[in-house]
């Protein structure tokens, strides 16, 4: 019997970039303590009173099915603040629940993919993004960033690569390289939209993690609204990554398509999770802001460390929860030098490849772990960073 070239074809013949984590987390699995800086998961669990609110509601009886669009409740808390942050008018036609971020952009690019449409995202990039435009039999295409530009998109790239395609899939705050896209950097990838007549897909999964300059939602660009769909999620924001709750906010005749979609797919997503996702996004900024200043303090804390040596540099840490390290002073691959740091110092970082071309000769380092081991992790590092650069293979 075979198996769908769809299923079959996800990696493209390829890695799935995850080989350090999977032997980091065998070493753990066989009692070898490691420390692990790989991914994008809160030391600090979901909050308590988030926790207690779930079990109010499915104690209450919001167990069984619950609407395939989301409750009316979630899609107007989510609606009122995309608003209130970006100017755009928004309502909860405008959105769409589902069942996480990863299945956001999945729908995402169902609905904007026909088999055999290139879709275009940038290098380096989360590490599900191409197999996620092929599992919708759409065809990827990457656009390259630059570490001499710190990775910033210039439209001009965009523009060469996007003859034939109908998507761009954009992540700001950045996931890999901590990133914030300027404005300007943004009215160019919408300039390019218009003319290219693409569809933007926008994660903004990370948009509470803001540490230099501030966000910006290419929706609430000129002529954008109507050819944007948004991706957010509350794993990031507020410490729910196992709660599995997200949504794509877009144009009413796009949401209508993607509700009918969740009907045929997921069935939406549990209502006790969404009451409590309502209760925390309720808590507004404060409870944000308490949830993302871990990561503030220990990225003041890395800059401290790298500024004190100079084999290891940092790209611009503007956002999210991660580091992107160049050391390709150290004559090595970031794969290399994260298989090489596991097997000597057993401290696993992501290496650049797993997030494609662009990211060769860096390592991404996930700061996601307490401030001490955090510190004395990032100090092993750079020590064994110094130690290959002083001899290059």
């Amino acid at each position: 019997m075979n198996i769908s070239t769809r299923i079959t074809g996800l990696l493209g013949g390829g890695s799935d970039g995850w080989g350090v984590f999977n032997r980091a987390r065998a070493m753990i699995a066989q009692g070898i303590p490691v420390t692990e800086l790989t991914i994008g998961e809160h030391d600090i669990r979901t909050a308590a009173p988030i926790l207690q609110d779930m079990h109010r509601a499915a104690m209450a009886g919001h167990t069984g099915y619950a609407a395939v669009p989301g409750t009316a409740h979630l899609r107007d808390t989510v609606a009122q603040r995309v608003e209130a942050r970006t100017g755009v008018r928004t309502t909860r036609d405008n959105v769409v629940i589902t069942p996480g971020g990863q299945s956001a952009l999945f729908a995402a690019h169902a609905a904007t993919c026909d088999p055999g449409d290139v879709a275009l995202y940038l290098d380096p990039y989360y590490a599900t993004y191409p197999g996620t435009i092929r599992g919708v039999s759409a065809i990827p295409r990457a656009v390259p960033t630059r570490a001499e530009d710190a990775f910033q998109p210039r439209a001009a790239d965009i523009n060469a690569a996007a003859e034939g395609a109908v998507s761009l899939l954009i992540n700001t705050p950045n996931n890999p390289t901590g990133v914030v896209y300027s404005r300007e950097t943004l009215e160019g990838i919408a300039d390019v939209c218009k003319k290219r007549d693409l569809w933007l897909i926008s994660d903004e999964v990370y948009d509470t993690q803001v540490w230099e300059g501030e966000h910006l939602s290419p929706r609430a660009l000129p002529g954008m609204a109507e050819r944007t769909l948004v991706v957010g999620s509350m794993s990031k924001s507020h410490a729910m990554t196992g709660s599995r709750c997200g949504w794509i906010v877009g144009p009413e005749d796009v949401v209508h398509h993607l509700i009918n979609l969740a009907t045929h797919t997921t069935y939406g997503v549990p209502g006790y999770i969404q009451d409590a996702s309502v209760f925390a996004l309720t808590q507004g900024a404060p409870l944000e802001a308490e949830i993302a200043e871990p990561f503030r303090r220990r990225r003041a804390l890395a800059q401290e460390i790298i500024a004190a040596q100079n084999t290891v540099s940092l790209v611009p840490a503007q956002g999210a929860m991660y580091l992107m390290l160049d050391i390709r002073a150290t004559w090595l691959s970031g794969e290399a030098f994260a298989e090489a740091l596991l097997d000597r110092h057993h401290i696993a970082v992501m290496p650049g490849e797993s997030f494609g071309e662009a990211a060769k000769g860096h390592v991404r380092v996930a700061m996601t772990i307490e401030d001490r081991a955090f510190t004395d992790a990032l100090r092993t590092l750079c020590e064994f960073a110094r130690e290959g650069a002083a001899t290059p293979a």
